[in-house]
Formats: structure tokens, C-alpha cells, sequence
């Protein structure tokens, strides 16, 4: 990886992303998207960076607060997945006591 100065600076560019996403360090976002953009030879890395910028206080508190969706968005997967299994075989009242019965 030494021989590719762009994979050199795409892997720290995401050393550092995933640092401040498993330690919680939102208030590193802004130099790292001004990092992330001033690289010319990474389209796609400098890209992502101005799609953070659409949203940056969502993000910010993604990359800050300890609280996260995940719970919610398991029992979303799981009540779709018991959707797909009955689709076309019952309504709605079947897949509320198997989603109520499976929870």
C-alpha cells in the first residue's frame, strides 16, 4: 500500500472517520469533511464529505450522542420480515397477533 499515495490517504481519511465514529467525536466532523474535500485525487471520498454538509447537525449528533435507532430499526426489520413471509396469505389482524406473539 506504500506504492499507492491514493489508498495511503483514503485508508487514514477512514482510520479517522471510524475513530470519531466509535468514540463519539462529532466535534471533529468539520475538519475532517474540510480534510475530505481538499483531496483532488479521491472523487468519491470528496464527494461524501459535501453530502455530509446536507445534513450536518443530524450527522454531528450521529457522531456525538450516545443514543442511536437500533432497537427500533430491529423490530422494523422484523415485523417487514414477518410481512414478506404472509404476503398474500392473510391480513392484517393474522400479522399483528404473529408480530405481537414474536416480540
Amino acid at each position: 500500500m506504500s506504492n499507492c499515495s491514493e489508498l495511503t490517504a483514503l485508508a487514514e481519511h477512514v482510520r479517522s472517520f471510524a475513530h470519531m465514529l466509535t468514540h463519539l467525536h462529532g466535534d471533529q466532523l468539520p475538519d475532517w469533511i474540510e480534510a475530505a474535500s481538499a483531496t483532488t485525487e479521491l472523487s468519491s471520498l470528496r464527494h461524501f464529505a459535501q453530502h455530509l454538509l446536507r445534513d450536518l447537525d443530524a450527522v454531528t449528533a450521529g457522531l456525538t450522542l450516545p443514543w442511536n435507532s437500533g432497537v427500533v430499526e430491529g423490530h422494523v426489520n422484523r415485523i417487514k420480515m414477518l410481512k414478506r413471509q404472509m404476503f398474500g396469505r392473510a391480513g392484517f389482524e393474522l400479522l399483528r397477533k404473529r408480530a405481537l406473539l414474536y416480540a
